[in-house]
């Protein structure tokens, strides 16, 4: 009987089932790379995108060094939000179903402090949650963090977007100094570097780049607004569409609001997700995506990194993200797993500069746009601005020309004589350049 791809990796027998139970046919590319980092305890910095099976490339390694004869902490997870903890825990709390003897807690704000210290009578030896609360159970020494000997940070750069990276320095530093660290990030910012260099000594790094081409369970295409408004284009998307999830992302809150009033008018029901709701209101808001009381949830950013929703089928990118991580963020939230997804975004003009951004990394859209209530395949948004950057070449080719055959001294009547010639000459350019590409055609037949 073969062996499973996972056993390769010497894990113990106990997580091969989890594994199975899970039906993963084989490592993705950075679970290969980091798995056998973290059970041999090194230092790393992980860059991937969303999507790559993080989330197991680092916890399986973790529960499977954990020894459950030791009740105290022994690896500690962080997570910049509250949601991102909470994912964390649900795979770890699935793990240690199949390790006998290994506990894991979770600790986030927005919960009762009072009652996380209770549950603290019994240390549990896997810690996953937020940097401000965890520093603050240990700080009145009911968490006994300096006993873990593995810290993972996940989503760095976000947690220097969400201006966390203070907590989490506090929180390292409580640790012993024989410790191993490991960080994981889209990006590796300047303002994470002052961190990584006071914890991290040589650390090994891995990067994963899965940003060169489209994901192949996602279908990516692209609406031009042409003369109609993002909102008008958005409703007749909705018509057509029949996603089970689709999340719309905005650029802004102010985007986002709008959006929302102009939905609720037309009578369709959508959930809102951005910074500035309340920890209250966003934990109701997600907790009523997950009941699918929405079929449409308008979104900032932050849901494209710091929220995962179960069940995307379709992505809209109401704006063109300005940052290209923002778009693989977004775009990864659908196609998950086996399931198929599509991503559509909508562009203006002042936006196809971003779009070509987008193209230059990899990525391959189909261009389409809505008629008679279904999307129909139209030209590519690039090949008017093609087209013109061949005319403007083959402007000024002829105009030099021109203007060689007219250095001898100017005469009555010459701007019209210099025009006509011109056109004469682009005819001539133009017929020339159309036998050139007659004569590659037969040759590559």
């Amino acid at each position: 009987m073969s062996k499973h791809p996972f056993e390769h990796f010497n894990l113990d027998p106990s997580l091969i089932m989890a594994v199975k139970d899970l039906n993963f046919d084989k490592p993705t590319p950075i679970q290969n790379r980091i798995i056998p980092k973290i059970i041999k305890r090194t230092n790393l910095i992980g860059q991937s995108q969303t999507g790559t099976g993080k989330s197991h490339a680092f916890l399986l390694p973790l529960v499977h060094n954990i020894d459950p004869n030791i009740k105290e902490p022994q690896a500690i997870i962080v997570a910049p939000t509250r949601e991102l903890a909470q994912q964390l825990f649900n795979v770890a709390q699935h793990l240690v179903r199949f390790k006998e003897g290994v506990t894991t807690r979770l600790f986030i704000g927005g919960s009762d402090i009072e009652r996380d210290k209770q549950r603290l009578n019994h240390q549990p030896q896997l810690i996953i949650g937020t940097p401000t609360r965890i520093n603050d159970l240990a700080t009145h020494g009911d968490l006994h963090v300096y006993q873990a000997s593995y810290l993972i940070i996940d989503e760095a750069d976000l947690m220097i977007d969400l201006g966390l990276i203070e907590d989490v320095d506090h929180l390292t530093s409580r640790l012993d100094r024989s410790a191993h660290i490991a960080v994981f990030s889209a990006t590796i910012p300047k303002s994470l570097q002052p961190f990584l260099n006071k914890y991290l000594e040589n650390p090994d790094y891995v990067k994963i780049n899965n940003q060169t081409q489209n994901k192949k369970n996602i279908d990516f295409y692209l609406i031009p607004t042409r003369s109609e408004s993002k909102v008008e284009k958005t409703l007749k998307l909705i018509d057509i569409l029949n996603p089970y999830i689709c999340i719309i992302f905005c650029n802004s809150r102010e985007n986002a609001n709008e959006l929302l009033n102009e939905l609720n008018h037309e009578g369709i029901k959508a959930g809102m997700i951005h910074g500035g709701l309340s920890p209250r209101e966003r934990k109701q808001q997600m907790k009523r995506i997950r009941n699918l009381d929405f079929q449409y949830v308008i979104a900032s950013d932050l849901a494209s990194r710091g929220i995962d929703i179960e069940g995307v089928s379709h992505v809209i990118n109401f704006d063109v993200p300005h940052d290209i991580d923002f778009f693989t963020h977004r775009v990864g939230r659908t196609g998950r797993g086996q399931y198929k997804g599509i991503a559509i975004t909508l562009y203006s003009p002042d936006e196809e500069d971003y779009i070509s951004l987008i193209e230059e990394k990899g990525y391959q859209f189909t261009n389409v746009d809505i008629k008679n209530g279904e999307l129909k395949e139209i030209k590519a948004h690039d090949k008017r601005k093609k087209r013109q950057r061949k005319e403007d070449h083959l402007t000024q080719k002829v105009k030099s020309k021109a203007q060689r055959n007219n250095k001898k001294k100017v005469k009555p009547g010459y701007k019209k004589k210099f025009k006509k010639e011109l056109e004469n000459l682009k005819r001539q350019e133009r017929k020339h350049y159309s036998k050139k590409q007659k004569r590659l055609k037969r040759k590559n037949k």
